[in-house]
């Protein structure tokens, strides 16, 4: 996950932020870092996973509480079973059936279990007793999410997760994935999430994209070009007199298929553009058009 010293401060809004102003903030940010729109740019692709990531933390209610109290070991805190109010005292309260016993959390035992003089573990074995003669749990997987881009979604990517104690763990995220699958690895279940995109909305294993005609192009047809997934632009043709909002199939331009079929389609959806400034011919047609 990325090292981001605070989600807030990635984002570029204060701690006491609505989440209309968060997501407002990421969409703003998530399309001047995008990917597609800084082809090999290492850098902007870095930061467009930073907004992604907090934006996957800010935009949940409970994770977001988790991390104002938690900070960076938010996604530990929640992996052990802490609950929003639990830095304030309030104590673990572990999900329904876990084994365990209840203890009020001190300020020491946070620390022991963040601080860099105490390890995940020790407070667990506080937790379930070590002594002799009593039984071990059995490791429990830590749960994460994982924020991902459209883009990302295409072609297939990873992410490296730092697990309680240092360890890291490579979680490959295959291409055409759906928003909500978990990925199982040793020690970990992650779960995708696919960040907002700011050019291309998923439907499915489709995938539809508004594109700008000029006027004169809708009415007599001809040559248009649109984005793609994997980069670059589609050129297509469209019929004289094509309506604004008029969907046209461009196949096997969609997301693919996770389980191997066939690929999904791209819809380019057309949005007719008026010419600024109109010239005073064009002016003089529309005013004798019958309504």
């Amino acid at each position: 996950m990325p090292k981001t010293k605070d989600y807030y401060e990635a984002l570029g809004v204060p701690r006491t932020a609505t989440q209309k102003e968060i997501s407002s903030a990421f969409r703003k940010l998530a399309r001047k870092y995008h990917p597609d729109l800084n082809s090999g740019d290492k850098q902007a692709e870095a930061r467009f996973k930073e907004l992604s990531e907090a934006h996957g933390v800010l935009s949940d209610a409970k994770k977001r509480k988790l991390y104002d109290e938690f900070g960076p070991n938010w996604a530990a805190a929640e992996a052990a079973g802490a609950q929003p109010g639990a830095g304030r005292g309030g104590g673990f309260r572990p999900d329904p059936g876990s084994r365990v016993e209840y203890r009020t959390v001190t300020p020491e035992d946070m620390e022991d279990l963040f601080g860099e003089g105490g390890g995940f573990g020790d407070i667990f074995g506080s937790i379930f007793g070590n002594a002799r003669g009593r039984a071990r749990p059995q490791p429990i997987d830590v749960e994460a999410p994982i924020t991902v881009s459209l883009a990302e979604i295409y072609r297939g990517t990873s992410r490296t997760v730092e697990l309680p104690g240092g360890r890291r763990v490579e979680v490959k995220v295959p291409a055409g994935v759906k928003e909500g699958t978990v990925l199982r690895v040793p020690g970990l279940r992650a779960t995708v999430q696919v960040a907002p995109d700011p050019i291309f909305t998923r439907e499915g294993k489709d995938v539809r994209v508004a594109v700008p005609v000029p006027l004169h192009i809708a009415l007599s047809g001809g040559e248009v070009s649109a984005p793609t997934l994997k980069g670059g632009q589609v050129k297509f043709n469209i019929p004289p007199e094509t309506q604004n909002g008029t969907k046209i199939r461009l196949k096997g331009l969609g997301l693919p298929d996770p389980k191997g079929g066939p690929p999904g389609d791209m819809y380019a959806e057309i949005r007719v553009q008026l010419p600024v400034p109109m010239d005073e011919a064009t002016r003089k047609w529309a005013a004798e058009q019958p309504i």
